[in-house]
């Protein structure tokens, strides 16, 4: 059995990899938009999400929202930042 050592290095080229490759299938190559604050259906077009994975994000506090009147809209910057972070709880 051959043993390999991996450095901190290779587990950050790693991670960013891998984050590049999650946005690139949950975002179906998102453009940024202008946009500061999404509406439910453009972020779950923008994720390449269902209804349910969303409503499951904002009960577990991984999305914040805000809500104004039965509409909720979510700011744009803090979910490019939890990608870009690997937020995913």
């Amino acid at each position: 059995m051959q043993v390999e050592l991996l450095t901190k290095e290779d587990l950050k080229q790693f991670k960013a990899e891998l984050v590049q490759e999650l946005k690139d299938a949950f975002g179906g190559g998102a453009k940024p938009t202008n946009k500061e604050w999404l509406k439910s259906a453009e972020v779950r077009k923008l994720l390449g999400i269902s209804p349910g994975t969303l409503q499951n994000l904002r009960i577990n506090g991984t999305f914040t929202y805000s809500k104004i009147g039965g509409m909720m809209y979510y700011r744009y910057q803090d979910i490019m930042r939890l990608l870009e972070k690997g937020g995913v709880k």
